[in-house]
């Protein structure tokens, strides 16, 4: 994580952080990320369980995604009322731990499981009868629940070892919440192998699976074309989630980590700490971009599924009857009381 073990006048005196429009902007995104991820999260789980009662592959990693979503979407308001208060966390020292621990574990969670989803795709449309053995419900259940444990039991690890309480100044009433300069060694060590394992290699191994998809579906000719535009967007969906959500942040986490190490001089005006007051608005809006992967998740994996999307109509058309059918049922009862 980015937390640090410096006080918080040494993250004053680097990166003076005041209040400014940029909030209010972080405010905006963090609350429709919380409206629009509840309720397309909400919306979508039902059709999603129905599939994982039919043992769909897909519906269980899907599950899983939704799961993750929502565990870091009901941590949102936490760091909506930080930016409400001007990047101040006026809450107890742990719901900072609590709101980080979330926000990266929901982040690598659904990295892996993007990439589980895209090798999945990539067996079932390039050799599917190599590995149908292979794809089963219990095969889905395992993956997810090895990353689940891998990267939960990662910051666990990195909690118990994160002083966070030194990163909050209670007595000058300017508690920080992961946002903290200048960053250790350890730290910028961490980062590095986080944007390699966390995010370089995640998109190698999803070039590669939609590359053999799009290659494989392009030449398929028991596909039509309906088929061929479902399998297209979703490859260039999932691609599109990791250069909008996480590019950004890996690539700057990386830029600052590389930056910490070639600077000579971390002190208060020296050329790191000024590289971190240039940079911190445009890092902070990559937090709030990596956030709108809630939002989308589910709808590009709903809209695409064949099965997903039509039992959410049928669910819909089934609550429009039953709201009808009350309709219908209330003068009826209003009536016969009024005969009796």
């Amino acid at each position: 994580m980015d937390s640090t073990t410096n006080s918080s006048n040494s993250t004053e005196s680097c990166v003076d952080i005041k209040a400014s429009p940029i909030s209010d902007l972080l405010v905006s995104v963090y609350i429709l990320v919380f409206i629009f991820g509840l309720l397309f999260n909400l919306m979508t789980i039902c059709p999603i369980w129905h599939q994982v009662k039919q043992q769909n592959v897909l519906g269980t990693f899907l599950l899983s995604l939704s799961i993750s979503d929502l565990f870091y979407i009901i941590t949102l308001p936490l760091w909506i009322n930080y930016y409400l208060n001007d990047h101040r966390w006026q809450l107890p020292p742990w719901t900072c731990s609590v709101a980080g621990f979330f926000y990266y574990s929901n982040m690598y969670i659904s990295i892996f499981l993007l990439c589980c989803i895209s090798v999945d795709r990539s067996l079932l449309v390039c050799y599917p009868l190599h590995f149908k053995i292979y794809r089963t419900s219990r095969y889905a259940w395992f993956q997810s629940a090895a990353i689940y444990i891998l990267v939960v039991v990662l910051h666990i690890v990195i909690l118990i070892n994160d002083n966070i309480k030194d990163a909050h100044d209670d007595a000058n009433n300017n508690d920080r919440c992961y946002e903290n300069f200048p960053m250790p060694d350890n730290v910028a060590i961490f980062n590095m192998v986080r944007v390699a394992v966390g995010f370089l290699l995640p998109l190698v191994v999803l070039t590669v699976s939609y590359w053999k998809i799009l290659a494989t579906v392009d030449k398929s000719p028991g596909l039509n074309a309906q088929a061929k535009r479902k399998v297209r967007l979703l490859s260039y969906g999932v691609i599109g989630i990791f250069s909008v959500c996480f590019a950004p942040y890996h690539i700057l986490l990386l830029v600052r980590s590389i930056v910490y190490y070639r600077a000579d001089d971390h002190s208060a005006g020296g050329s790191y700490c000024k590289f971190e007051q240039n940079m911190h608005f445009a890092f902070s809006c990559t937090l709030a971009l990596s956030s709108l992967n809630c939002v989308v998740d589910p709808v590009l994996y709903a809209l695409v599924s064949n099965g997903i999307r039509d039992k959410m109509t049928m669910c819909l058309r089934l609550k429009q009857r039953s709201a009808q059918d009350n309709c219908t049922l209330t003068p009826l009862k209003e009536r016969s009381s009024n005969l009796i």
